[in-house]
Parts: C-alpha cells; sequence; structure tokens
C-alpha cells in the first residue's frame, strides 16, 4: 500500500529508540535445561536509568527545547510516592514548563501512555510528547516466568507532521483480570493457573481486541506488513499469531532468546523493532495486554528511510556480554547475598538539599563554559581557571558528548558490587574533564584512551533515596 500523502499534517511517531542492557544471562545460566538467554540490567539500573537511556537514543540528533511532555510508563518504578517522570526529564535536559506523568500499574502502561500522548496532541495541548516504558521485573528464581522476563526499554517521540509513522486506528478494551500480578511489598510477580492465565486472559482478550479493530477499520491481517502482540513466552507468540490469521513471516521477532519480555515497554519495543526494517507504506499492528488490550495500526511514511540514527534493537541485540554465572545476577537483585564484598559501614543518607541545589550539575549534567576564554570545565565553577573572570559562564550538556579515557584506577577494596570499582577521569570532546566511575565494563577492555559515553545510572539506595548520577561505559557498536 503507497504511503499516506498527509504525512506533514498528520499525528504519529516522529522518532524512536530503544534500550537493551549490555548484559546477558547465557543459555546455561538461565536454569531449568533451557536454550535460550535473556537481558538484564546491571546491578546500577533500574526502569528510570534504562528510560533515559532510550530516551537518549530516541532523541538523538533532535532539538530537545521541542519536546512538550513525557510520560514514563512502568510496572516497576522504584519510588512509590515520587514522580519518576522528573527524574527522567531532568536527566533528558528537557524543558521545565512541561507536563509529565507517570503511567503505571498494569502492563499495558506502555500503550496507555502512547494513547495518552496523541490525545495530548490531538487536542492541541502539545506538539511533542516523549513516551518512555521501561521495566526491570523480577520473578521466583529458576522459574518459566524468569527465564522469559528480560529487562529493557523503549521510546517513541509522538508529534503532529514529519512523523516516520502515522497512526492509522486505535481500539481499546478494559477488563478486570487477576492474571499476573503484584501487591505492595511483593519482590516477585505473582501468576494464577497457567491455563487459565492464557485461555480465560491473553488468548481471549487479545484476539476479541484485535478482531474488534479489524472490524472497525475494515482491515484484515493481510493490510500489514508486521504483527507485534504481547506474550509471556515464544510458544505463546506463536500462537497467538497463527490464532489471528497472521503469516509466520508477518510475525515480528518475539524476542525470547535473545532479549525477553520486558513488561511495560515490550509491546513498544516490539514497534521500534519493526519500525527499524519498515519501508514506506508498510503498516504495523500493535496490541498490548494487561487488564485489557489496546490495539494500534501505524504506516510508515516516505520518512522512514531518514529515521536510522537511533541504536535501536537490532543493534543492542548484538552488542552483548554474558554473564559469567547466575550468582551474579542474583547479587545484582539483592536476591542473595554475598560474603565475598568487603564489609563497609552503612553509607550516610545524601544530603537533600545538596541534592536539589546541585541537580543542574549531577542530574542534567551541565559542565560551563567560560564566555571569555571558551573554556570549559565540569562541574561549573564561578571563577574560570584558565582566565579567572568571575561569574562569566554558561551551562553546556554533557551527557550526550562522546569522551576518552585520560587516565584511570581500580578499587578492590570500596565495598562496590561490581568489585573493582574502575574510576575514570575523562576528557570530552570539545572540551571539559570529569572524574567518574566506569560501569557495563570488561577489566580486560579499560585502558587509556578508549571512547565511552555517559550513562545515567544510580550510585546507592540509601534511607528510601535513590541517588542517581551519570558513569561512563564503553561505546557499544
Amino acid at each position: 500500500m503507497p504511503p499516506r500523502s498527509r504525512a506533514s499534517a498528520a499525528v504519529g511517531i516522529k522518532a524512536f529508540g530503544a534500550h537493551i542492557p549490555r548484559y546477558r544471562l547465557g543459555k546455561e545460566r538461565v536454569g531449568g535445561g533451557s536454550a535460550q538467554e535473556k537481558a538484564v540490567a546491571n546491578f546500577d539500573e533500574d526502569s528510570v536509568t534504562m528510560a533515559v537511556a532510550a530516551g537518549i537514543d530516541c532523541l538523538r540528533g533532535m532539538d530537545r527545547s521541542q519536546v512538550d511532555g513525557l510520560l514514563f510508563a512502568t510496572t516497576t518504578p522504584p519510588y512509590a510516592e515520587k514522580q519518576c517522570a522528573s527524574i527522567i526529564a531532568a536527566a533528558l535536559d528537557l524543558r521545565k514548563d512541561i507536563f509529565a506523568a507517570d503511567v503505571t500499574g498494569v502492563l499495558r502502561a506502555g500503550t496507555n501512555a502512547v494513547k495518552m500522548a496523541l490525545d495530548a496532541i490531538a487536542a492541541g495541548s502539545a506538539k511533542q510528547v516523549l513516551v518512555v516504558a521501561a521495566d526491570m521485573r523480577l520473578a521466583g528464581p529458576r522459574g518459566d516466568a524468569e527465564r522469559n522476563i528480560g529487562d529493557g526499554a523503549a521510546a517513541v517521540l509522538v508529534s503532529r507532521g514529519d512523523v516516520v509513522a502515522t497512526v492509522e486506528g486505535s481500539y481499546f478494551v478494559t477488563e478486570t483480570m487477576l492474571d499476573t500480578w503484584r501487591s505492595q511489598g511483593d519482590t516477585f510477580i505473582r501468576s494464577w493457573e497457567d491455563r487459565f492465565v492464557v485461555e480465560e486472559g491473553l488468548q481471549r482478550v487479545v484476539p476479541e481486541a484485535v478482531g474488534a479493530f479489524m472490524q472497525k477499520y475494515k482491515l484484515t491481517p493481510r493490510d500489514f506488513a508486521r504483527a507485534c502482540f504481547y506474550a509471556p513466552d515464544a510458544r505463546r507468540s506463536t500462537e497467538m499469531g497463527r490464532r489471528l490469521g497472521f503469516a509466520p513471516e508477518q510475525l515480528q521477532d518475539h524476542l525470547f532468546g535473545k532479549v525477553g519480555n520486558t513488561g511495560a515497554a515490550y509491546p513498544l519495543m516490539l514497534l521500534v523493532g519493526a519500525l527499524e526494517s519498515a519501508k514506506p507504506g508498510d503498516r504495523v499492528l500493535v496490541a498490548s495486554y494487561g487488564d485489557g488490550s489496546d490495539v494500534f495500526a501505524f504506516q510508515a511514511t516516505e520518512s522512514i528511510s531518514g529515521a536510522r540514527q537511533c541504536r535501536g534493537v537490532a543493534r543492542q541485540i548484538s552488542a552483548k556480554k554474558t554473564l559469567a554465572s547466575y550468582e551474579t545476577y542474583a547479587r545484582w537483585r539483592d536476591v542473595w547475598t554475598s560474603e565475598g564484598a568487603a564489609r563497609r559501614p552503612t553509607p550516610p543518607m545524601p544530603s537533600l538539599t545538596a541534592l536539589w541545589r546541585e541537580s543542574d550539575a549531577n542530574i542534567r549534567l551541565y559542565g560551563g563554559r567560560c564566555r571569555k576564554c571558551a573554556m570549559l570545565q565540569y562541574p561549573p565553577q564561578r571563577v574560570c581557571a584558565n582566565c579567572l573572570t568571575l561569574d562569566q559562564w554558561e551551562p553546556v550538556r554533557l551527557s550526550d558528548k562522546g569522551a576518552t579515557v585520560f587516565t584511570y584506577s581500580m578499587d578492590y577494596l570500596a565495598g562496590t558490587t561490581d568489585v573493582p570499582m574502575v574510576l575514570t577521569v575523562l576528557n570530552f570532546d570539545g572540551g571539559g574533564r570529569m572524574l567518574c566511575i566506569m560501569t557495563d565494563r570488561e577489566l580486560d577492555e579499560v585502558k587509556i584512551g578508549m571512547p565511552v559515553e555517559m550513562s545515567f545510572r544510580k550510585l546507592r539506595v540509601v534511607g528510601g533515596v535513590h541517588n542517581y548520577y551519570w558513569k561512563s561505559v564503553p561505546v557499544r557498536a
């Protein structure tokens, strides 16, 4: 089908991106004789840090000042009472006069947020809304759910005009269903009897929603190049496609055995994967699940050919490292404790006034450039170290700049989860120097002169306060 000529005035997706953690729990480590692997977030990652990474990927090369709103979708927010979207907006260096909200509590939170963004743009209250979805769910050790759940994030910039994919239609079903849940205080997700969950839940609700959508818009499976369905495992994904009348070649890669089901981010991650390889005119069907179902149809425009600047899904799947043991993963999630780390007193809770006062330097990662001599310093200083000019500096965002390692050290006694702690001194491209921790690293790859980039991570959690900062990471292919 030819692309729509009205793409310049239509509402749809202007840009997209994703984040898949670097590490995998390998085939021999997942347990239960599994022949697959899954993506696992590092010990200093959570749904907020992964959402920031996906947002950076989505906004690569874009003017961030044009974003009018941010919606963060997750079922695993680090805070039960504090907005996480505000942290993400600051880390992405978005304007302060934007609308932001957390959309949580249900697995279809990602597509719920897309619906809200589309409505805001259609109503004229915003021109561009960034939707980021991320999850880091936990299931009981060595079980089927743990083998199929992965960590990750996806982001789409919803906009009017000059979009890479227009929204062709939508349909929504809301129905209370206690099949998979997690109550306040639960560490692991809970689930009811498998056959009931699948037959009375997923395989009944999604086909009803997709069937009603097809009838509403007079469409058939043959009208779509790609179909993206929520599924708890690879078998159910294949069954769903067959049940709905889609040929195997129409089904988007379900990511099981590579990444896993990424919760609220899963339908959007499949959509990002489909858009990466879409051609002008291709239609993509997306159906989420969780207390109902949201169904969307997108159609790629001629602009899709120029939307390849993000890293997206495919490249991050191949850029990976495998964990040496299941015990490492369990220690990262605080499921098991280890006596291997150096014993240290519990660190004090960070000063909340200092966190607020220094948020531009620590969260937005602003350096300061002297207006007189153009020297760049981090953190910003009132007095220029070069020309001694007082209070004549302008903020410069460093979070999206490349850097190289000037020097480094390894601390085996720091008491960190990932021994040793690698401290790096970085030289940013275009000027500026910073001392920070390196993460997502293998010791044999750390060297002077290696290229790195910045990644928003957790330093620690003390007193319920999640202390975020930027770390250096090796550049991923």
